[in-house]
Parts: C-alpha cells; sequence; structure tokens
C-alpha cells in the first residue's frame, strides 16, 4: 500500500485486551489541572513494569467539566480490574489529591462501578461529606485550601493496549520527524492515549532474551548499529 508516497507494509500490530476508565480532571486553571494529570499519569508508558498504561486525552472547556471548570480527561489501562482498582486509588490519593484545587470526576456513563472516592474519603478523617446530585454520590473532603471534590465511583469498560507500528526511515531525523507528525494526527482523535515519552517508543523489544531472567529484550533486527 501506498499512501501519501509513504509505503505501507499492512501486516499487523499488536493489541491486548484491557481495563479502561477515563476520569475528568479539573481544577482553578488549566495550568493546575495540567499539574494533577500530569502527576497521576506519570511513570505510567506500558502495564510491564509500571502497573498501568495512562495519558491525557484531550483538554475540556469549562462547558465540558461537571463544575464548569477549565479541566482534562485523562485515560487509564490495566490489565485486570484488581489492577486498575490499585492505580486508581494510588494515584488519585498520591497524585490528584495533593494537588491544590483539584477535583476529580467520573468521565464514563456506562460500564462496571469502581471505587474512586469511596475510600479516599477516609483521608478526611471522619469530617469528610457527602452529596447525591442526580443519582450520583460525591464527597467532600476537607484539606488546606479549601476541600478536595471526587465522586464516589468511576465506570470501567473493556480496552485495547499496546496498539502500534513501526517506522522505517534512512535517518534518524526522518524517522523522528515522521513520528511527530504521526503524533500530532492521533492527537486530534477521541478516546485514545499515547503513553510514552512524546507518544514514542525507541526501545522496541522481542520476546525473549539471551539472559533467562529477562522477558524482554532490544529488538535487534531493528537496530540500525547491529545491522549487517
Amino acid at each position: 500500500m501506498n499512501l501519501n508516497g509513504v509505503t505501507i507494509d499492512d501486516a499487523f500490530a499488536e493489541a491486548f485486551p484491557m481495563k479502561a476508565t477515563r476520569l475528568i480532571l479539573t481544577a482553578h486553571n488549566l495550568e493546575w489541572a495540567y499539574n494533577a494529570a500530569n502527576a497521576a499519569t506519570g511513570f505510567a508508558t506500558s502495564v510491564i513494569a509500571c502497573g498501568c498504561e495512562a495519558g491525557i486525552e484531550r483538554e475540556l472547556g469549562p462547558s465540558e467539566t461537571p463544575d464548569g471548570r477549565p479541566g482534562l480527561a485523562i485515560l487509564l489501562f490495566a490489565v485486570s480490574t484488581k489492577e486498575l482498582t490499585r492505580q486508581l486509588e494510588r494515584r488519585i490519593g498520591q497524585c490528584v489529591l495533593t494537588s491544590p484545587t483539584s477535583a476529580v470526576f467520573a468521565g464514563l456513563d456506562q460500564g462496571e462501578s469502581l471505587p474512586l472516592g469511596k475510600y479516599l474519603r477516609y483521608f478526611g478523617d471522619g469530617f469528610q461529606t457527602s452529596k447525591q446530585i442526580g443519582g450520583r454520590r460525591y464527597w467532600r473532603i476537607p484539606v488546606m485550601d479549601g476541600e478536595f471534590l471526587i465522586q464516589d465511583t468511576t465506570e470501567m469498560v473493556s480496552g485495547v493496549g499496546g496498539g502500534n507500528f513501526l517506522v522505517l526511515a534512512e535517518s534518524q531525523e526522518q524517522a523522528l520527524r515522521a513520528c511527530e507528525a504521526a503524533v500530532s494526527a492521533m492527537r486530534q482523535l477521541p478516546n485514545i492515549i499515547m503513553p510514552f515519552p512524546g507518544g514514542v517508543v525507541r526501545s522496541g523489544s522481542k520476546v525473549g532474551s539471551k539472559y533467562p531472567s529477562l522477558r524482554a529484550s532490544t529488538n535487534d533486527a531493528f537496530c540500525p548499529t547491529i545491522m549487517g
């Protein structure tokens, strides 16, 4: 296949079934929403060692958020319900609860229910209060800049992770420019994330290794410095 002068080998791409959720993070302004979202989605490039794969889906204007403030939608993917629940509690508790002016809401309307503020509310040490709005429960947790608002639960759906394609070029500069263009195009699409740095991974791996303790190792077939 040739598209816009680019030869495409229509072979296959990896894809794995995963559990996923979408959250809406809001704050006093977009800068503080990014502070919370960047922290919450940090160290989440691959489930191999990070526990989940996470990233920012897109910016949200005040008309798109439950509390009418600037915000961001983030997506989180894990291999099991148990692991996704664990990652949610840790990342929201350590990275969003701690971020000034932040609030957290479910970003999906349907799916299997997962705890969100259900357990984090205990940080309020008995001073937390709940409110039911439109059939959904929210928790108000007193903190040192006012209060942290978080929805009691979020929804989990089936997702797909690991999708990728190889970019082959005559130079590093050409490959990088092609990848940057691809990432820019994909960022216009809803409901996807590219969790590796800048949306690109240079350390593609193969299954197995000469070292028995490693499950994966560098994909030497595509390493230009060791190709004959």
